[in-house]
């Protein structure tokens, strides 16, 4: 990198913390060191343009958990466990709001709904069935029922009578949540280097050595890896790339519905923005395929997707697609973020398991608080 003398002295020398990832737990952690460290040199080292994972390619749900979705986490992890997850879930979207304000981040209160479809005729009644006791597990966090019925008025198609109402999921927009935090993190007195991608990474005496795009190499004395699904290059964790897939429609006039939706305990999901359907899922019809770091979309996703916007949530309307694109979420065989210290000045916020709106806040602040 053909770096100037001053360039090297301002941007990458004396540096007390690197961020490895610009995202909702790198910048979350950022602002935690500035509050813990007033006076160290912090800088936020971003791949791309743009927060290049999920954070600014996320569907913009404010969600814990539709009842399927809560099925099967119960099917791999105790009830104790569950009611952790959301507990963590809730409590991050509180910090997250606390943290921007909900006006910058354009929350809305709007509710969720989980539709069946005909096909799905067991997990509905599965899911229906389980109402009252998911109720009761969560009244600890709520104090009040969670989950209730509600008639299809909605006018999709092919899809049971009944839907199950969430009365405590919201949305967000998701680049208004990102743009606030860019901003509060420079009036920080933080850097955002982009087009910075950590090739390699070596803790030694004295603080970390790092390689940036193959050629350049620096020094910090901590480094807080916050890259998510992006981050198994760089550590050796319980961790798989998970690609999310998404679509969003032309304005579409008289768009008469608002709320985030579920289908499929959770692996589809749509919402209105702007008057138009923003969609998104399809992971499961090819888990090998979308386990992978590529920012791209496939033929079968892309058409599962097309299929269900036209037969089922829009029927008869004519509907034209104005873009498509990926995001990257980080899995694993738990549902719980690894946040710990991974050698002497390393350490990791990543695995948000596909809720990093929900829990990537308080990951990134949990995160910071790890480092003296």
């Amino acid at each position: 990198m053909n770096l100037s003398y001053w360039e090297h002295k301002s941007w990458f020398t004396n540096l007390d913390f690197v961020i490895v990832g610009s995202g909702i737990v790198g910048l979350a952690a950022a602002l935690e060191l500035r509050r813990k460290h007033p006076m160290a040199k912090i800088a936020v080292l971003e791949r791309g343009m743009l927060p290049s994972g999920a954070s600014t390619k996320n569907a913009g749900f404010a969600c814990f958990g539709s009842v399927s979705e809560l099925l099967d986490d119960l099917s791999v992890h105790s009830e104790e466990e569950v009611v952790a997850l959301v507990k963590k879930r809730v409590y991050g979207l509180e910090t997250l709001k606390k943290l921007l304000g909900t006006d910058a981040i354009g929350y809305d209160a709007c509710g969720g709904y989980e539709l069946f479809t005909l096909q799905d005729e067991a997990l509905y009644t599965q899911s229906l069935e389980a109402i009252g006791r998911l109720n009761k597990l969560l009244d600890p966090i709520f104090d009040a029922p969670v989950f209730s019925r509600l008639e299809n008025s909605f006018g999709f198609d092919n899809i049971q009578p009944q839907l199950i109402f969430n009365a405590f999921e919201g949305k967000i927009d998701t680049g208004a949540m990102m743009q606030a935090f860019i901003k509060k993190v420079y009036s920080s007195d933080i850097q955002i280097i982009n087009g910075a991608t950590v090739t390699a990474m070596s803790d030694s005496a004295g603080g970390v050595s790092l390689e940036i795009n193959g050629e350049l190499s620096i020094r910090a004395s901590r480094v807080l890896v916050a890259t998510n699904g992006l981050a198994g290059s760089l550590l050796n964790e319980d961790l798989k790339p998970a690609r999310a897939q998404v679509l969003i429609t032309e304005p579409i006039p008289n768009l008469y519905f608002n709320g985030t939706f579920h289908l499929d305990r959770g692996y589809y999901y749509f919402r209105n923005i702007d008057g138009r359907i923003l969609f998104g899922g399809g992971r499961n019809l090819d888990v090998d395929g979308e386990t992978t770091t590529l920012m791209e979309t496939t033929e079968q996703i892309q058409s599962a997707l097309d299929l269900l916007l036209r037969h089922t949530i829009l029927p008869g309307k004519d509907v034209k697609i104005e873009q498509r694109w990926s995001g990257i979420m980080g899995v694993g065989s738990k549902k719980a973020p690894i946040v710990k210290q991974v050698s002497e000045h390393v350490y990791c916020g990543i695995r948000l398991g596909g809720m990093g709106v929900a829990i990537g806040a308080d990951t990134g602040t949990s995160l910071a608080k790890l480092i003296d």
